[in-house]
């Protein structure tokens, strides 16, 4: 078996990815297509060998934070219908998790993140290519609400990390990447048209 469709969602840090991401699937795709979904956040790189001082001083907002080169593998491994072991990462300890998940290949294969569409290297791999367009003050309300409730952490340690590279590689890095975009959506995850839009495309590549 091989893929027959990888899309990739990018955005900020609580730009509505995940709530796009499943609202897609549920509605748009929820005909019997078969789809597995993908986290960047779970190729966070290990850092089991640092100590949990210098885990803590690593910048998880800059592209290098991430192990693009095994994602790369993995969507071509699964792209050649070829399972993959998919990482699992802990956001408490900043490092991944000993035992992996086994993730078989699909007719489609999403893939949310907020560096996907700023890594040249995973550019060719993707169909299709959205972007989601939320107000920087919206996703870090978003972003207060999930870390601190989900997360554990104190809004102190949130706003600080958001000032000193949450926002300059947002800039930097993310904001940039919605040229690459073949979509741009607004109005957060449950954009209708966007949603039908994204269908119909997705049809058209799995008929050819």
């Amino acid at each position: 078996m091989s893929v027959s469709c990888v899309i990739a969602i990018a955005g900020a840090s609580g730009s509505g990815k995940s709530l796009f991401t499943q609202t897609l699937i549920q509605e748009a795709l929820g005909d019997g297509l078969d789809v597995r979904t993908l986290c960047e956040d779970h190729y966070y790189r290990d850092q089991s060998h640092l100590s949990m001082a210098q885990r803590q001083q690593t910048n998880y907002d800059h592209p290098q934070a991430f192990e693009h080169e095994l994602l790369e593998q993995h969507l071509h491994q699964l792209k050649a219908g070829e399972s993959i072991d998919y990482p699992q990462y802990c956001f408490n300890t900043h490092t991944r998790k000993p035992k992996t998940h086994a993730v078989e290949p699909a007719q489609i294969i999403l893939v949310e993140g907020i560096m996907l569409l700023a890594s040249p290297e995973l550019l060719p791999l993707f169909d299709i290519k959205v972007f989601m367009d939320t107000p920087p003050d919206i996703c870090l309300i978003r972003r207060i609400k999930r870390d601190m409730q989900e997360r554990g952490r104190s809004l102190d340690s949130i706003t600080e990390q958001y000032e000193a590279t949450v926002k300059p590689m947002y800039h930097q890095f993310v904001e940039p990447s919605r040229f690459k975009a073949d979509v741009v959506v607004t109005q957060g995850g449950e954009n209708r048209i966007a949603l039908d839009i994204l269908k119909s495309h997705i049809q058209q590549l799995l008929n050819q």
